[in-house]
């Protein structure tokens, strides 16, 4: 039976839209299907902490990761460290974290988070305004922009997307011959295309 582990994205959680819809379709085609919270502790969120996750879920055993935007760079990042990975999903992924989000941010309003400590941002899980520690930016920098993930992987990338730009996704798949870049004529969250999407990973996956 496939294993897969679906990471969701930042400010998310286990039963958003489209980690409610790939678990459906997969559990129904007999893959193994499971969805960990990387962010329970929001507030003191990293990268290396939702790397811990998925290693503490995995234990070392080899599972197909499924990752969206933040999910779909921290599926990259530990696919990158574990050769046991078989394969990658990557829906928008979150290329250049750390750089995208302080030139998305600005030098004055980094700087007021490193000096304040935290930074309220909405959590489209929670659907409210939740603060965020700077360690999150602190730790990205340790990241590199683009994982050399070696095994096969499938990107979906929207040609709309304000996010993440396409671009980010364009420059992996150019060095990167063992992926296969699909962009969809939609933004970051690829809501309207999942129906479009989700015949090509069960294939890819499956």
């Amino acid at each position: 039976m496939t294993r897969v582990l679906y990471l969701h994205g930042f400010a998310s959680g286990p039963s958003s839209t489209k980690a409610r819809y790939f678990r459906e379709r997969l559990e129904a085609a007999g893959a193994r299907v499971e969805v960990p919270d990387l962010a329970g502790d929001f507030e003191h969120l990293t990268i290396t902490g939702q790397l811990a996750v998925v290693e503490d879920a995995l234990a070392g055993a080899p599972a197909a990761l499924l990752g969206s935007s933040m999910g779909g760079y921290v599926a990259a990042l530990y696919a990158a460290r574990h050769p046991e990975v078989p394969r990658v999903v990557l829906m928008a992924p979150a290329f250049g974290f750390a750089r995208r989000w302080a030139e998305h941010l600005g030098a004055d309003q980094v700087a007021r988070w490193r000096r304040t400590g935290t930074m309220e941002v909405f959590h489209y899980g929670q659907q409210r305004h939740v603060n965020l520690g700077y360690q999150l930016l602190a730790d990205a920098g340790r990241y590199e922009d683009y994982p050399d993930v070696r095994q096969s992987a499938l990107i979906f990338h929207g040609a709309h997307d304000d996010v993440v730009p396409a671009r980010y996704s364009q420059e992996f798949a150019a060095t990167h011959p063992g992926t296969r870049l699909e962009i969809l004529d939609s933004g970051h969250e690829l809501l309207d295309m999942l129906d479009v999407m989700a015949p090509k990973v069960l294939e890819f996956l499956l």
